[in-house]
């Protein structure tokens, strides 16, 4: 019985260790430039050793993969919770995940044609965000010309978030507003 306790807390254990490289990965990636990321800083803000890192990810590459997988399904689960066919609904969750979120992703684009291991990243990124769009949108895709999910993922992309909230200054109100006008006429 002692055995089968010790593995399960030994179990635990490896697995908050896992969570806390993870989440200090994540902490110091959106401090700076992703190319600058250092296991010797993950491995201090997670108190463990960089062979910890190491032996867990098998490097940064598979810090990077875990970490940015982790953070994806942390997306999806947050965007899941707009319902197919309520828009307001998924306008709303839309900008709950800029305005959390928004301003790193932008950062995070802009550095996608100097750091390689970025790009899948954001391309897993691209396809969820379509996938998004596919589901929430479904009712208007209905017999809709093949140009209309391509319209609809345009209008809820973070560029055109930055453009409203951050370049033409509206408020997070009126960049909800802005959305919607935007989705009306193709949904």
């Amino acid at each position: 019985m002692k055995r089968a306790y010790r593995q399960v807390a030994r179990a635990e254990s490896a697995a908050a260790t896992g969570e806390r490289i993870l989440d200090a990965a994540v902490e110091v990636f959106w401090e700076g430039p992703s190319d600058q990321v250092s296991l010797d800083e993950v491995a201090r803000r997670a108190g463990v050793t960089v062979q910890t890192v190491i032996r867990r990810f098998g490097g940064r590459d598979g810090l990077f993969a875990a970490a940015a997988g982790r953070e994806m399904e942390t997306v999806r689960r947050l965007r899941d919770e707009a319902e197919a066919g309520d828009v307001q609904g998924a306008v709303r969750v839309l900008l709950d995940h800029y305005e959390r979120l928004g301003d790193r992703v932008m950062r995070l684009l802009a550095e996608e044609e100097r750091s390689p291991g970025l790009r899948d990243v954001i391309e897993g990124g691209r396809a969820l965000h379509r996938a998004w769009c596919a589901r929430v949108f479904a009712p208007a895709l209905e017999g809709a010309p093949p140009r209309r999910l391509a319209q609809l993922v345009a209008i809820c992309d973070v560029y055109t978030w930055k453009l409203l909230r951050r370049d033409a200054g509206l408020s997070r109100r009126q960049t909800e507003v802005a959305l919607l006008e935007l989705l009306e006429p193709l949904t």
